[in-house]
């Protein structure tokens, strides 16, 4: 019941990984805090809840995070993948150039993603 929820990711993983390991791509996980501490987080990841990231993704807010910049490629994750498809609608709003939905946490551990406490 729960997979009709789901919002599949829009990229292969495996290939983007070396990227977001390189730096290349910014890794923003979209959950809730709370969420972060019940099961760990991708290491490397940064943590700006879906309610949060309309201002901080926003290099017009004063709330807006250094580390994002529109001309950098992003990637985000949620729990099963609709957040971070919301979030990618958004950035893309925003004018993010290069914005992937890689789905959720359980995705980024199945292709050996480092997680992190």
């Amino acid at each position: 019941m729960f997979g009709l929820f789901r919002s599949p990711a829009t990229v292969d993983l495996a290939d983007l990984m070396p990227r977001i390991a390189a730096g290349e791509v910014i890794l923003i996980d979209v959950r809730d805090p709370a969420e972060l501490q019940m099961g760990g987080r991708a290491a490397g990841a940064l943590n700006i809840p879906l309610m949060r990231l309309p201002m901080m993704a926003d290099p017009r807010h004063p709330d807006f995070h250094p580390d994002l910049s529109p001309e950098k490629p992003v990637a985000l994750y949620c729990a099963s993948g609709a957040r971070s498809a919301h979030g990618k609608a958004l950035l893309q709003r925003l004018g993010y150039g290069e914005v992937h939905n890689i789905g959720g946490f359980g995705d980024w551990q199945a292709a050996g993603g480092a997680t992190c406490r």
